[in-house]
Parts: structure tokens; C-alpha cells; sequence
């Protein structure tokens, strides 16, 4: 049995499920009361919060996206006065308006509690040098991980993104023993340290916590096998929170424990919204149950995953991320999702785990192409053609579309400092 932070962490079904349902209804109330747009999504959809009469009856409620944030930006849908807000955080707003996330005192207090049952369950203890190397800012990841670990109390090398050769000396003077960062910042790292003539494999680094994009098992085992220690996920998105929605336990890594006491799961279909039983694949779907400046009813997350079995702890498991629904690309008629790609292009050991998914429309008819760089050890012009051409066959045999793929020399792709740009669609909208 392992060691846990917070007793609700061993709550039995029937205990976790009858917390839900008494935070549900308080979430449904004050939502109904406080949030008008909300309010009248439910008039619109024919439900109140009295006809929710269990956990089950949530799937008569409609949907919250990412459209609902941004049409009430910047403050329509808090549930508390502006001025009780003392915290902002906003998506990049990349793809249009950013979303824009408040959190009065409760809920960072929520936020800094999940975060160290999250890191606790990943292996951090208290008196641990934790290097945050997420981005701090408008980014939720640098502040939740370094609030978390200070909730659990752990010393905090507030590190930020970027500065890889400042980040390489600070690791190698003070020693922590966990990191956290995005996966493909892990990446850049080890070609930091190899590039100070340090090998990434005998740094004190022993558990990386990683989230913000997403990790295929290839890339976890690449990361590993260069750095020497053990990748820890951990879930989470500014809607809902912020990191520390779900983590993966130290002792199993076998998928995300959601903390079901505040943030409640669904799998859906995403096609027909239709709620899908546990085991079965589909879109994330969660509703928070404790939150009091931005309650999220059924928040449509995108993520495609399946709900598993407790292992460590009785609460249920995200299944491995197998993409997002907004992801996909579909060319020529077939989804593609770029992890497919990534596994392939790890599965190569001539192949380096840096790369760029572009898609163009020149003519009337899409067109892929991959580049991705090789590894040092094998560069030259003979293995660059054959390591193209075997990548090639494999995104034809495996995805069933036809690529072009460009392996291009080391270090030639820019290096994340955060969150890894893969996908460039130059595609007329």
C-alpha cells in the first residue's frame, strides 16, 4: 500500500461518490445563481440544477467549450465579483481570443492542495530541491508546480523557461533531486548538458515531473534511457485549474489518478456527445466540483482517453492521452494525429526525437511533410536518405498516408523552451 498525503485519497467508492454528489449540487447551485451565460445554456436545454438527482444525471446538462470562455471574455463567466478575484491566468490565445481563468483565495488554496497530493504521489517528499522549469506568468504550469511542492514543503528553485546553459549550471550547483518541465524541454536539456560535455545520465536529477503536452510512451522511454530517471505525468489544463487535475503514481506509472474529489470525469463520444461506460475510448469531459471563481460544468477538454480502474488509489485512471479531438489532422481524408508520427519516428534509432509536422495546400490536394533530425552519432548523407525513406514507408504502412520526410542534420530544428511547437498547417482556412 502506498504512502499517501490526504486520508480522501483511500476513500471507498461509495464514500468518494456520495462527496461528489454533495459538491456537485453546491457547484450546480452556484453556478445557477452567479454565472448568467450559464444559466441560460441550461434554460436553453430545458434543465435546472433540482432535476440533477445523481451523479448519473449529469449527462442531462449541456456542454461548457473553450467558444464559452471566449465569447464572455474576458470576465463573463466568473461566479464571484471581480474584485474577490486575486489571480488571473489566460491561455496563449494562439488560435483567437485567449481564455481567461480567475481564482479567488479558497480555490488557489484547492490549487496548491492538489498540487502537492500530486507531486507527493510522484515521489516528491518534503525537504526536496525541486527545479521548476515550467514557464511562470500567464502559463499555469510554473506557479501550480511551485505552489504545490511549497504546500508539501519542498525547496523551490523557481528556474522558469528558457536560459538552458543557466538552467545546466543550476543543476549541477544545487543538486535537486526532481524536475518540472514539458517532455520536449527534457529533451532540450540533455543536448544542453551534452553540449557542456556533462553527461545528461549522471546528473542528481531522479524524477521528472512533465505535463503540458503530451508524452508517448517512446519519447517517455527516450527521455529516461538518455537522463537516468524516472518521467512522471501529470495532467492538467488552465480551465479546470491548472496542473495537478490527475498524476501518475511513482510506484506504477500505469496512467493519471484524477483527484475525483474535485474534478469529476466523463468519457464521451465525440461525435454524438453521447456519455460512454468506463473502459471505452472517447473525449475527456470533466466538471469541477470545488471551484468557486470559474466552476466548469461538463468543460469539453478534447483529449482523447479512456477511464481506467484505481490502482494505487481507488479513484480512476486516465488511460495514456491518445491525442485531441482539435488536433487531428485530417489529409486527404485520413485522421492524423501527430503522436502516431512521433512513435514512428522514435521507433528509429537513427532518429532523434526532434521534429515538424507541416501541411500545405499548394494545389487542390493536401500535402505532409515531416522533418526530423538525426541522430549525432549516425549523420551523414547515406543514413539521412535511407532513415527518410524507412519513415517514409512505415507513415504509409501504419497512418496510410503518403509523406515526405526530410531528415535534416543535428540541432538543425529549433528547441522548445516550454511547450513544443510539432504541427505547422499553412493550409488555407
Amino acid at each position: 500500500m502506498s504512502e499517501i498525503y490526504e486520508t480522501v485519497e483511500r476513500a471507498t467508492p461509495a464514500e468518494l461518490a456520495t462527496l461528489q454528489f454533495q459538491r456537485l449540487k453546491n457547484t450546480l447551485a452556484h453556478a445557477w445563481r452567479n454565472v448568467a451565460p450559464l444559466r441560460r445554456k441550461f434554460e436553453r436545454a430545458g434543465v435546472r440544477p433540482e432535476d440533477v438527482g445523481s451523479l448519473a444525471d449529469l449527462a442531462k446538462l449541456p456542454f461548457t467549450t473553450k467558444a464559452d470562455l471566449r465569447d464572455a471574455y474576458p470576465f463573463g463567466l466568473f461566479a464571484v465579483p471581480r474584485e474577490q478575484i486575486i489571480r488571473l491566468h489566460a491561455s496563449s490565445g494562439t488560435t483567437g481570443k485567449p481564455t481567461v481563468v480567475g481564482y479567488t483565495r479558497a480555490d488557489l488554496d484547492m490549487w496548491a492542495g492538489v498540487m502537492a497530493r500530486s507531486i507527493h504521489a510522484a515521489g516528491g517528499r518534503p525537504g526536496d530541491l525541486v527545479h521548476n522549469a515550467n514557464g511562470y506568468g500567464m502559463f499555469t504550469g510554473g506557479l501550480g508546480f511551485h505552489y504545490g511542492a511549497e504546500r508539501l514543503g519542498c525547496t523551490v528553485i523557481p528556474m522558469s523557461g528558457g536560459q538552458t546553459e543557466k538552467q545546466v549550471q543550476l543543476i549541477n550547483d544545487f543538486q535537486p533531486r526532481i524536475i518540472c518541465c514539458t517532455p520536449s524541454y527534457l529533451l532540450t536539456l540533455a543536448d544542453g548538458f551534452a553540449e557542456q560535455g556533462i553527461d545528461p545520465a549522471t546528473t542528481s536529477l531522479k524524477i521528472a515531473l512533465a505535463g503540458g503536452e503530451p508524452c508517448t510512451r517512446e519519447m517517455r522511454a527516450a527521455i529516461e534511457a538518455r537522463m537516468n530517471l524516472d518521467v512522471v505525468e501529470c495532467y492538467g489544463l488552465s480551465e479546470i485549474v491548472g496542473p495537478g487535475v490527475a498524476m501518475e503514481c511513482l510506484e506504477t506509472r500505469d496512467g493519471l489518478t484524477i483527484w475525483e474529489d474535485h474534478f469529476y470525469p466523463e468519457i464521451i463520444d465525440p461525435s454524438t456527445g453521447k456519455v460512454l461506460p468506463d473502459g471505452e475510448f472517447g473525449e475527456l469531459v470533466i466538471t469541477t466540483l470545488t471551484k468557486e471563481a470559474l466552476p466548469m460544468i461538463r468543460y469539453r477538454t478534447r483529449d482523447l482517453t479512456r477511464l481506467l480502474p484505481g490502482t494505487t488509489r481507488p479513484m480512476r485512471r486516465l488511460d495514456k492521452l491518445a491525442g485531441r479531438s482539435d488536433d487531428m489532422l485530417i489529409v486527404r481524408g485520413v485522421n492524423v494525429f501527430p503522436s502516431q508520427i512521433e512513435e514512428l519516428i522514435l521507433k528509429s534509432p537513427a532518429l532523434a526525437p526532434h521534429y515538424v509536422i507541416e501541411v500545405r495546400r499548394p494545389h487542390n490536394m493536401d500535402e505532409i511533410e515531416v522533418r526530423v533530425e538525426m541522430q549525432p552519432e549516425a549523420d551523414n548523407e547515406t543514413a539521412r536518405s535511407q532513415a527518410a525513406a524507412e519513415l517514409q514507408h512505415h507513415i504509409k504502412s501504419y497512418i496510410g498516408i503518403s509523406a515526405r520526410v526530410r531528415v535534416v542534420p543535428a540541432a538543425s530544428i529549433e528547441r522548445s523552451l516550454g511547450k513544443a511547437r510539432r504541427v505547422v498547417d499553412k493550409r488555407p482556412k
